[in-house]
């Protein structure tokens, strides 16, 4: 299971193109409203989430949690008591996290970055507490997955595919979407 946490003001593209690409993979994922059940986009596009934080026991099975950018959705998912449990959660059990645009900064605050290789999104660098700052689109460090913008988004989630599935079937659906 993969769990997308959307808060308000989630940035769109970098939570929708994920989603998009973990279900043709395959990928049992599911969409998790941070205190709403329809979360607002940061560009006012509402999504109607799978399921409401509060319908989380804490104790869920996962593989990994994602975590969009865009303000203030990424603030919004920093400030959520169910994100953060999660977060920890990911990290004792050796799970993925991965986080896009201004959304790494959720990691370098609880000092998940340090010695690690990340991105974000420019101005958001010194959030990036105990990392080297990378300039490419997306990096992959262990068990971290970051990309830098919406403009990233399609590698992101290729990279994300590729920690979960691997490199065929990767492969597969880059070349099935014409990439």
């Amino acid at each position: 299971m993969v769990y997308i946490f959307l808060a308000n003001g989630f940035e769109e593209i970098e939570a929708l193109c994920v989603l998009d690409f973990l279900r043709r993979a395959g990928v049992e994922t599911k969409t998790v409203g941070v205190d709403t059940k329809i979360a607002m986009g940061s560009h006012k596009i509402p999504v109607d989430c799978d399921i409401e934080d509060k319908e989380l026991s804490g104790n869920e099975a996962f593989d990994m949690i994602i975590l969009p950018g865009g303000l203030p959705g990424a603030t919004n998912l920093d400030e959520s008591k169910i994100v953060d449990h999660f977060i920890k959660r990911a990290v004792s059990e050796d799970k993925f996290i991965s986080a896009i645009c201004a959304a790494p900064f959720i990691l370098g605050k609880r000092g998940i970055l340090e010695g690690k290789r990340a991105v974000c999104y420019p101005g958001f660098e010194k959030e990036l507490i105990g990392a080297t700052v990378m300039t490419d689109g997306c990096v992959r460090d262990g068990k971290i997955i970051t990309a830098r913008a919406m403009g990233k988004s399609h590698d992101f989630a290729l990279e994300i595919i590729e920690a979960i599935c691997g490199k065929e079937t990767r492969q597969k659906l880059k070349d099935a979407v014409l990439y």
